[in-house]
């Protein structure tokens, strides 16, 4: 009985190993879901067939230049927004992502709907940028940044441009305005 039972066992475990499939929402340094940093513009249909691509239109025609291509899931829901690396070249790789749809995910659980806190409890930060209205975060162990509004600072924090901000200073219920990955 041992002798079929474990052959067919390992066969099993064979079988059901070979066929996980990707998760479509993991975020990871190299991939988001099914795009990878070498995933090129002419993929993208193939990649989201059963979803909707579509151009970003600026209000400023004289910049419009098309480049940014917003993914739609088939109930029209944003997903992403991927900007290529030359504009109007379907073999140009994607050189940016933005996360709109919170149910893409790190392996640690970091999401749109996540504070800073989960971001420093969960990665190294690389560095942090001052700018007029925001904060930005970078990790580079996944190749993000993380855009904070500045009214989630204190208030010493919030008009001063020349100020070197820490870690320590922002708060951990701060909220994520927006998620990038940058490849």
């Amino acid at each position: 009985m041992n002798k079929i039972l474990i052959p067919l066992i390992l066969t099993l475990l064979v079988f059901v190993g070979c066929s996980k499939q990707e998760d479509p929402f993991l975020i990871s340094k190299k991939s988001i879901g099914l795009l990878n940093d070498s995933t090129q513009v002419k993929d993208l249909k193939t990649i989201y067939k059963n979803d909707s691509l579509g151009f970003v239109k600026n209000n400023n025609q004289f910049i419009d230049d098309g480049r940014d291509i917003e993914v739609f899931d088939t109930s029209g829901k944003p997903l992403l927004v991927l900007t290529p690396s030359k504009a109007s070249d379907s073999t140009a790789t994607i050189a940016t992502i933005k996360i709109i749809d919170s149910r893409y995910k790190t392996a640690k659980g970091l999401s749109t709907n996540s504070t800073f806190g989960v971001i420093k409890n969960n990665y190294k930060i690389s560095s942090i940028q001052n700018t007029f209205k925001n904060v930005v975060v970078f990790v580079n162990e996944i190749d993000a940044f993380f855009t904070i509004d500045k009214k989630e600072l204190p208030a010493e924090l919030q008009f001063n441009l020349n100020a070197e901000i820490e870690a320590i200073q922002i708060p951990e219920k701060a909220k994520i305005k927006y998620f990038m990955i940058g490849w």
